[in-house]
């Protein structure tokens, strides 16, 4: 087992997490822009998001695990079509954090995959930070996935979007005892610009160009509204984790 320092995601059932949550709003990305970015899929059909963080893995949210062979998609743009730039590769292992028990913590996952990816300009891995810096409130973050974009639909093709800082002591005001600040990072966003939603899990919170976060849930059944702000979970590394 690899060794990574886990950190905590809550996730209260009353909310949804990301396979109950995509991009409502946003707009369609300039095609293989986020080359790091990974579709993991379920007898095709595309189910949470990922990043390659090396050649062999990548990092998602344990909750995304299911009782089926999953297979991650890299080099996607509209994953409904057989794009020359993808890689489909079948996951090997599944490297959950040790503590994480189905319910509520310890939300993180390492997907081992059966063979290398082949790095191109369309397939890259995306550096994970080495430690957990403070976000600065109010700057605007970066979100992307081919999730929900509206009540019942998801989206073929890769959107992106941006949402906003929020000071840690407001996101405790609104999500109490399930927000811990030294763990987590919420947003802000725009209705019409809209956010994550169903099938982001595991996606990436993107701020001045380093990862800052892995989308962890939103209130359930309303991933648009803006009273509730999206929570992430922020990812940070030890000494012995493999890096890119």
């Amino acid at each position: 087992m690899f060794h990574m320092h886990w950190l905590i995601v809550f996730q209260l059932l009353p909310f949804t997490g990301a396979t109950e949550s995509g991009i409502v709003g946003g707009k369609v990305a300039k095609p293989h822009s986020r080359p790091y970015m990974a579709s993991l899929q379920l007898q095709g059909k595309h189910s949470c998001g990922g990043l390659l963080i090396r050649e062999d893995f990548v990092l998602t949210a344990a909750h995304c695990k299911q009782n089926q062979p999953m297979t991650v998609v890299l080099g996607a743009h509209n994953i409904r079509k057989k794009e020359k730039s993808q890689q489909r590769i079948r996951v090997a292992k599944y490297h959950q954090h040790p503590d994480y028990t189905g319910e509520y913590d310890y939300d993180i996952m390492l997907l081992q995959l059966e063979n290398n990816a082949t790095l191109t300009r369309s397939v890259k891995a995306i550096r994970l930070p080495r430690k957990s810096g403070k976000v600065p409130a109010n700057i605007k973050c970066a979100v992307a996935g081919w999730g929900q974009t509206a009540k019942t639909a998801s989206s073929d093709v890769l959107k992106d979007t941006t949402e906003v800082i929020q000071f840690g002591f407001e996101c405790k005001d609104i999500w109490k005892q399930y927000f811990n600040s030294e763990h987590m990072i919420c947003t802000k966003f725009d209705k019409k610009k809209g956010g994550i939603c169903q099938g982001d899990s595991g996606g990436p919170l993107i701020c001045n160009k380093v990862l800052q976060g892995l989308t962890a849930f939103t209130v359930k059944g309303d991933c648009n509204n803006p009273k509730y702000p999206h929570v992430f979970i922020k990812p940070t590394v030890q000494d012995g984790f493999p890096n890119t």
